[in-house]
């Protein structure tokens, strides 16, 4: 009886952890978020976007690196976008690799 019960608890326990991981489902609606947002505020004509990178929940950020030309001017940029995952804002900046 009392393995019983024991295994029923490990069991429990167990279970109550997978029950707050994230879907797949919801990994891809935050990343599809993230990139949309940064695509969308960059005002690149057809962006190259990075992988996101997602960092931890005591920093709340999903980066994503882009490159593109904006406007008229048709040179490269590259720009670096922070995506908040609890505002749902991005920000972005443009960056130079290494002083290029």
């Amino acid at each position: 009886m009392r393995k019983m019960i024991a295994i029923a608890a490990t069991l429990a326990v167990v279970s109550t952890q997978f029950a707050y991981a994230s879907s797949d489902a919801a990994w891809n609606a935050l990343l599809a978020k993230a990139n949309g947002s940064c695509i969308g505020q960059s005002r690149m004509d057809t962006p190259e976007a990075s992988a996101p990178v997602v960092f931890d929940d005591s920093i709340g950020k999903v980066a994503v690196l882009l490159r593109g030309s904006i406007g008229k001017n048709k040179s490269k940029v590259n720009l670096l976008c922070l995506y908040d995952k609890k505002s749902g804002k991005a920000s972005i900046e443009e960056f130079r690799w290494l002083g290029k």
